[in-house]
């Protein structure tokens, strides 16, 4: 009977839509919580904007890309535990200002360890010596809701920009970006001139 269950599972549930798309959002929440900037949020952003489309399951997202973060979090704290302490605490330059600032971070991840977990690359947690008992439920905790914040707002607020940029088209679009970059070169020029 209890073999049959994963039998079952499988063929009750399938994921909705392309499972390149799940595979690529995992891939990337994954290389994004082991520390690489950038490619978590941007490709969760735009699956939940599929998933607003009809194109991917919203629940699947969220799942996809908690469980990549999930797995991103515990290899970047491997990383900063095994090999990122060393690189700190190494004699040479600024070794004083280093030290203090060690200390620092390890209360922080022991006084409020989700909330480092969040706002900090996650081998930062290893460096800081943070045990895996606290780690584990913390990185996942945090990267739950990083998952459901990031994807419901923009499962929300995604479509309304894309029928914009598709009202207004490419050429429009272009306009907008010419007008802010103007604007920011105009201003960056004008306090460079004072």
């Amino acid at each position: 009977m209890l073999a049959a269950l994963p039998v079952a599972v499988h063929v009750h549930h399938h994921f909705h839509g392309v499972a390149g798309g799940y595979v690529g959002l995992g891939a990337a929440a994954l290389v994004s919580w082991a520390g690489v900037p950038g490619p978590g949020e941007a490709a969760l952003v735009a699956a939940a904007i599929l998933a607003s489309r009809g194109r991917l399951d919203l629940l699947e997202v969220i799942l996809v890309a908690w469980a990549g973060a999930t797995l991103g979090g515990m290899g970047g704290w491997l990383v900063g535990l095994k090999g990122g302490r060393p690189v700190v605490t190494a004699r040479g330059p600024f070794r004083r200002a280093r030290m203090k600032t060690l200390e620092r971070g390890e209360r922080l991840y022991e006084n409020h360890p989700t909330v480092a977990i969040l706002f900090t690359p996650s081998w930062m947690a290893g460096i800081a010596r943070l045990r895996w008992t606290r780690y584990l439920p913390a990185n996942a905790v945090a990267a739950l809701v990083w998952a459901s914040a990031f994807a419901l707002g923009a499962y929300l607020a995604g479509p309304p920009i894309v029928d914009v940029i598709d009202d207004v088209g490419l050429a429009g679009l272009l306009i907008v970006v010419a007008i802010v970059g103007g604007g920011a070169a105009f201003e960056a020029f004008r306090r460079r001139r004072e």
